[in-house]
């Protein structure tokens, strides 16, 4: 018997659509991929509009009557101020039209000068494999680099990710989560095209308001939102499936599960402060990766 001592890295197992097998050892599956340091609005969580407004409506309520009073204040009257009558309708028809905006994009970025097809070059990079299953990478154009196709030079704009242009039309949030964080050019250079973005109102600013919940928001908002939630010394009956309805303070913990760092200053804002930074300044770290961050990161715990 062997015995190293050593396990190496995994993963849970996911599901994959299995596409064919192309060698003895190559089975090849068709695999989401998750671009990484980027949000977009949903499409379809929380279900529909309607159903998702309701819920939305359910959390404003929560945050205004105490239910929620765990969290501070000012988050409470932040996220009250942007759960208006029309926030999810306006949410999902601006992920409609990200999706569209990155369609496109996509189409005319691989297609040739002939109108011949590229490939898209994936890039994975970080934890690789989110927990949802899905390929953590960044994704461009595939140039050859032959003769009849060769590589543009580095700063050519042609080299470009689809993860930056998302940003730099306003279609997408920076989303840099810990490890997965760019080189610090590529950073700075993703952090530049926000501001812009912002500053200049494109894509969905324009499109939808600048009160317009980002991804990340919109679905801690529709998890504050449960109708499975349970006020201390009410009970709490399992339902037909035997799950169990959770507490004020169990939703909480699942919708804000990441601490927030504040890229001008590198200081942690906690689980609930990000709302006081800018968004593209926002550098995000899971709670349970948040020691080994402060290992690898120069980063400052907040004081007071």
């Amino acid at each position: 018997m062997v015995d190293l001592g050593f396990t190496g890295p995994s993963k849970p197992a996911n599901d994959y659509r299995f596409v064919k097998v192309s060698d003895g050892d190559t089975p090849t599956v068709e695999m989401p991929i998750r671009m990484v340091s980027i949000d977009t609005p949903e499409t379809s969580y929380g279900g529909n509009p309607t159903t998702a407004q309701a819920a939305l409506e359910r959390a404003k309520t929560r945050l205004a009557d105490g239910t929620y009073d765990a969290l501070p204040p000012d988050l409470r009257d932040y996220l009250i101020s942007r759960i208006t009558p029309d926030a999810a309708q306006r949410h999902q028809a601006a992920g409609k039209a990200a999706a569209q905006a990155h369609t496109t994009m996509v189409a005319e970025r691989l297609t040739r000068p002939d109108g011949s097809q590229r490939k898209m070059a994936v890039l994975a990079t970080g934890e690789l494999i989110e927990r949802n299953g899905r390929l953590l990478a960044y994704t461009a154009p595939w140039y050859t680099g032959t003769a009849s196709d060769p590589l543009p030079p580095r700063d050519d704009p042609r080299r470009r990710t689809f993860n930056l242009d998302m940003i730099a039309a306003g279609w997408a949030a920076t989303f840099v989560i810990y490890p997965s964080i760019p080189p610090a050019p590529d950073l700075n250079l993703l952090l530049a095209e926000a501001e812009a973005a912002w500053s200049q109102q494109r894509g969905a600013w324009a499109a939808f308001g600048t009160d317009l919940l980002l991804g990340y928001e919109y679905r801690a908002c529709i998890k504050l939102g449960t109708a499975d939630l349970v006020l201390p010394g009410t009970g709490g009956a399992s339902d037909a499936a035997g799950a169990r309805a959770a507490a004020p303070e169990q939703v909480i913990g699942e919708a804000f599960s990441r601490v927030c760092v504040d890229l001008r200053t590198l200081t942690e804002v906690g689980l609930y402060g990000y709302h006081r930074i800018p968004p593209a300044q926002r550098l995000w770290i899971w709670a349970t990766d948040l020691d080994q961050a402060r290992k690898d990161l120069p980063i400052t715990p907040a004081t007071g």
